[in-house]
């Protein structure tokens, strides 16, 4: 279970009990952090705690006092990181400075019933919060379900913009006759993979996956396979109708889920090692409207072309055009899936492939940390 599940299932606790709390959020670093902006920590009135807005060095600390700094309303306190920061006595070693919004139910409960929608309904979302003055603590929300032509507030707009540009922002804003510092804080949609295989070697894939708290959804042809006495953890489970496919994979109910879940930015692993149905999944996957930014394929690559030449002749396209379509989606898939790491055991390959979507999906290097340069100095880091 990831921080945010853990905290929502605690603020689920706490609102039906009608119970106050605190909310931490991280709205700003200056130098090295642990925790970027957009990480959260929610506190109990008896002690409980959960989240994280350090490597665990500041936790107690913010805890020992956030009760009785925001007895008079949300406040941004700050923290030092550094071990001998002299008169700042909230060290931890990091070398920076950690700028936390804390606030009580009364204003945290619309932002973190926004993040509960938009984790559910696996959906992106941003929030702007005002961070200074009389309206501190004050939000404007932007999402796929939200979205307007004209927005007059200007707190509305700002959220706007962070969310058409898919990444946080902030700045000062002219609010209702005065000059606002705000901050938006964009929160990408929950991950989501789609794994079509429910071989043995699937399972670890599954564990890791639901341990970084992506929705995960596995399906395959073999009834005897694919079972929650095998797969327990997955949010979606279903034995796919090999012999309807490919077509439309919308049509036979139990497609739809594994199928009809996969969005966009998803990702989708292609294991059964049988060539019937990864041939025929792959056709399924390619031929969606939009099918998932990330489709990967275990084993040889050879082998994947010849996947890919089936999928074409199920898809119906002419013989001439098969080996050049084949070519083109084999330059778009990722195959063989996963990064060199080594991996011999289904625990490391599991390892590898879920490294890979992240470093997709982050558009990251993928590089060791020490090699990479800092891409913001040491000025104001704000979430991406």
């Amino acid at each position: 279970m990831t921080d945010l599940e853990r905290i929502l299932a605690l603020w689920r606790e706490l609102e039906a009990a009608g119970a106050d709390y605190v909310l931490a959020t991280v709205v700003a670093v200056q130098g090295p952090s642990y925790r970027k902006p957009g990480a959260l920590m929610l506190l109990t009135a008896d002690g409980r705690r959960a989240g994280t807005v350090s490597g665990g060095c500041l936790e107690a600390q913010v805890a020992s006092r956030a009760w009785w700094l925001t007895s008079a309303g949300p406040t941004v306190q700050q923290y030092s990181t550094a071990e001998d920061d002299g008169d700042r006595p909230f060290g931890s070693g990091c070398g920076g400075v950690v700028f936390l919004l804390l606030e009580r139910r009364s204003t945290a409960a619309t932002f973190l019933g926004a993040i509960d929608a938009a984790f559910t309904q696996r959906v992106p979302m941003a929030a702007a919060t005002i961070l200074e003055g009389a309206q501190i603590g004050r939000r404007a929300f932007a999402s796929l379900d939200a979205q307007a032509t004209h927005i007059a507030n200007p707190l509305e707009q700002f959220a706007q913009q962070a969310f058409a540009r898919r990444q946080s922002i902030d700045s000062e804003i002219p609010l209702d006759g005065s000059i606002a510092r705000v901050w938006a804080n964009y929160r990408p949609a929950r991950p989501a993979i789609g794994i079509f295989g429910a071989g043995d070697d699937a399972q670890p894939l599954v564990s890791l996956a639901k341990e970084l708290g992506w929705f995960v959804s596995i399906a395959d042809g073999r009834s005897h396979l694919a079972t929650r006495d095998r797969f327990p953890r997955p949010d979606r489970l279903s034995v796919l109708p090999i012999e309807k496919l490919p077509a439309d994979p919308l049509i036979a109910d139990s497609s739809i889920i594994a199928f009809g879940i996969l969005q966009g930015h998803d990702a989708a692993i292609v294991m059964t090692h049988s060539f019937e149905q990864d041939s025929k999944i792959l056709a399924c996957l390619l031929s969606l409207e939009i099918p998932p930014a990330y489709i990967g394929v275990l084993g040889p690559q050879r082998r994947t072309r010849e996947l890919l030449e089936e999928a074409a002749r199920l898809l119906g396209l002419p013989s001439a055009t098969i080996a050049h379509q084949a070519d083109r989606w084999l330059a778009s898939l990722h195959a063989p899936t996963g990064l060199d790491l080594g991996a011999e055991s289904p625990e490391t390959i599991a390892l590898s492939i879920l490294a890979e979507i992240q470093k997709f999906r982050a558009s990251a290097t993928a590089l060791p940390l020490r090699t990479v340069r800092a891409a913001h100095g040491a000025g104001i880091t704000l979430a991406r």
